[in-house]
């Protein structure tokens, strides 16, 4: 037996003087400069700030779907500035699952079908695919809601349904933008229940933006994002 050695904590994201531009008619409006951050394996970390601070775009920067004006976005390895918009979009569809404000599930195809999509698009054969999209199903509690359309499901419904699409394929870090913004109080903590579970028992890393300050407090580290800066608090200290 070898000597067992503490676990070292391995960093999945790793953000580096990040600056981000807008032209505003004949000005320049800086959004945010100066963030630095890394997201540690397996964390879940919560982005706050009023709204307007930039959560939003922040978290198009760090999935490859916008690009800085200056600094470093590095996923594992790699940096997100290097790759051609094929290879962030390979990237996106490979290494991340997204879960948005609201639910972008296609109205014309079932809640297994809409779960299933993005294993199909990848390729897998059909058979294999809606097992996969059953199983998820049965994951966030809605395996009696197989056949039903999007818009028969109730709005925390199809949120689950949502993150059941964003974790079908196995990403290694979910993004969450607001993901229980449109919910009432009840059905969002339950929904954010259910991402607590499903980020633990997959092992996942998780970025989730949320306005919701109880929820914030419940993640293992928060960034707060104001006046173009992001200062690190103890979850803890958030007003609930």
């Amino acid at each position: 037996m070898g000597v067992m050695h503490p676990m070292k904590t391995e960093t999945i994201l790793r953000v580096e003087n990040l600056k981000k531009v807008y032209r505003s008619g004949t000005s320049d409006l800086v959004l945010f400069e100066n963030l630095s951050f890394q997201v540690n394996k397996g964390e879940m970390l919560a982005i706050v700030g009023q709204s307007g601070a930039g959560k939003s775009s922040l978290l198009h920067l760090l999935s490859a779907l916008d690009r800085p004006t200056s600094g470093e976005v590095h996923f594992a390895n790699f940096s997100l500035g290097s790759l051609t918009d094929d290879a962030a979009a390979e990237f996106r569809n490979r290494a991340l699952g997204f879960v948005w404000q609201f639910h972008y599930l296609l109205p014309e195809f079932t809640a297994l079908e809409n779960i299933a999509m993005p294993l199909l698009l990848r390729g897998m054969g059909r058979r294999e695919a809606e097992q996969e999209a059953a199983n998820w199903l049965r994951e966030v509690g809605l395996a009696d809601r197989a056949t039903h359309r999007s818009g028969e499901l109730s709005g925390g419904e199809q949120q689950r349904v949502s993150l059941a699409r964003a974790l079908v394929t196995r990403p290694q870090m979910l993004m969450a933008d607001e993901p229980t913004g449109d919910l009432d109080n009840r059905t969002a903590e339950a929904v954010f229940e259910l991402i607590a579970r499903l980020h633990t028992d997959y092992r996942l890393s998780s970025l989730i933006v949320t306005h919701n300050l109880a929820f914030a407090r419940r993640c293992d580290r928060a960034l707060v994002l104001h006046g173009g800066r992001v200062e690190e608090v103890q979850p803890a200290s958030l007003a609930p």
